[in-house]
């Protein structure tokens, strides 16, 4: 059974910074695409920042490059989304999710998704 576990998520001032961490079991997480994607409140879920089974790291919101970096530790089966100088405008629910079939982008019909973890972002 494939489990991802999201933590790191919580309240912080605007211009500071966040790790969320991702914690997969069930996979061999070397062989998978990985994502992060978000659901601000009253919106529909985006994609953030994907790494495909290409090893290519696709942003899909434009705001969030240069401060959100997405990085995995396959040993640990672990990735994460480190992100910096935030903004309220990513307050969100923030979800982590798995493919081993996605090759590159960020793709919503990921077959495993983790139940997701709030971050805001307010003074």
């Amino acid at each position: 059974q494939v489990q991802l576990v999201e933590s790191g998520g919580g309240l912080v001032q605007p211009g500071g910074s966040l790790t969320l961490s991702c914690e997969v079991s069930g996979i061999t997480l070397e062989d998978y695409a990985i994502a992060w994607f978000r659901r601000a409140p009253g919106k529909e879920r985006k994609g953030v920042v994907c790494i495909g089974t290409n090893g290519r790291t696709t942003y899909d919101i434009d705001s969030v490059k240069g401060r959100f970096t997405i990085s995995r530790d396959n040993a640990k089966s672990v990735f994460y989304l480190q992100m910096t100088n935030l903004i309220p405008d990513d307050t969100a629910v923030y979800y982590c999710a798995v493919d081993r079939g996605v090759v590159g982008g960020c793709y919503h019909g990921m077959d495993h998704w983790g139940a997701g973890t709030l971050v805001t972002v307010s003074a």
